[in-house]
């Protein structure tokens, strides 16, 4: 039976203290990045990817009760690929990195995935349903490296190497937003660029 692809996860119940704590004066979700809030160019690049997709927002004592609680949500599909679990706060992550990621699982070239951009692992994470016990189990604040750890263990993780920034570009704090809002301005003008020279 042919699999259906990966449901990604958007990870939107942290309290994005970090964020606070360096002097944002909204939830890092909610703040404005292009005029859009973060969360708002999340969805809009999951959307975008076609793939299945689920908003995990509910209050939860720590990342791993929040992933746990997403999984058990979405796990009835028993020929569904897996899950790609994107934190809400990658806003710059594009759609055709979220795409290839899903491919991975659907090729069943690994149980777990993950992008690299230069050197530096990011999301979504590719979770294959061999995974699914090990994340209906996790609990508290540690997410789920634990359950990347053990099947990279057994040679079944895979790091991806993409061309995308946005994978590593978390809003986590003020200083990383006004990044973000430089490198977001950055990649629409090479989008222009691109565009005037097709014209």
């Amino acid at each position: 039976m042919p699999l259906t692809p990966p449901t990604v996860l958007i990870l939107a119940s942290g309290r994005g203290e970090r964020f606070k704590a360096s002097g944002g004066t909204v939830h890092k979700l909610q703040a404005l990045l292009a005029g859009k809030p973060v969360l708002q160019h999340t969805l809009d690049a999951v959307r975008a990817s076609g793939l299945p997709w689920h908003v995990e927002d509910a209050g939860h004592p720590g990342m791993g009760d929040s992933i746990a609680a997403a999984v058990r949500h979405t796990a009835h599909s028993a020929d569904a690929a897996g899950w790609l679990l994107l934190p809400g706060d990658l806003p710059l992550v594009r759609s055709a990195t979220l795409q290839a990621m899903a491919q991975v699982l659907l090729d069943h070239r690994a149980v777990v995935a993950w992008p690299e951009f230069a050197g530096e692992r990011g999301h979504p994470v590719a979770f294959g349903r061999d995974c699914l016990e090990g994340l209906l189990a996790l609990s508290g604040e540690k997410g789920a490296a634990p359950v990347v750890r053990h099947w990279a263990q057994l040679g079944r993780g895979l790091a991806v190497p993409v061309q995308d920034e946005g994978v590593a570009a978390d809003i986590d704090t003020v200083q990383a937003l006004e990044r973000a809002e430089a490198l977001w301005a950055k990649t629409q003008a090479l989008l222009a660029q691109r565009g005037a020279g097709e014209g």
